[in-house]
């Protein structure tokens, strides 16, 4: 199963400049989703960090990875417009820096969940090249999809 960005954001509740997922390729609703980002140079981040030698910021790629968890989770209708909070952020490792023109292939797999709490772990490869990698811990809280 493919999802477009307009399709991600019935699902998310993230908006720009937060949404950092492009498209999902794959997804097995509450196993694992694999997405995609396409890390442009036109994006805000690479201007300032750092100049001279763009370098998307760790804490993005984290939080991309963690938005294709966000979709397994999320696309059952029953848990749609819940919003998965962080609750721990473990293992967390940057292997290869990303540069504009990359794309991050990215795939989360869902572990764990008990009621409202769970655990995903993922990871977020360039090519062949594995650039980070970490485990999410998350509480489903309610929300409201700004969609809807």
């Amino acid at each position: 199963m493919t999802l477009e960005v307009t399709d991600i954001m019935e699902i998310l509740p993230h908006r720009y400049p937060m949404l950092l997922i492009d498209r999902i390729i794959e997804l097995e609703p509450m196993k694992y989703a694999v997405g995609i980002k396409n890390a442009t140079f036109n994006e805000q981040f690479f201007q300032g960090h750092f100049p001279g030698k763009p370098v998307m910021p760790g804490v993005l790629i984290a939080e991309a990875m963690a938005q294709v968890g966000g979709i397994a989770l999320l696309y059952p209708e029953e848990n749609r417009g819940l919003i998965p909070f962080f609750t721990g952020i473990d293992k967390i490792r940057f292997r290869h820096p990303v540069i504009p023109g990359d794309q991050l292939v990215m795939r989360a797999d869902i572990e764990k969940v008990k009621g409202r709490m769970g655990k995903v772990k993922a990871q977020c490869h360039v090519g062949d090249t594995l650039c980070a990698e970490g485990e999410y811990l998350f509480a489903l809280m309610p929300g409201q999809n700004p969609k809807k």
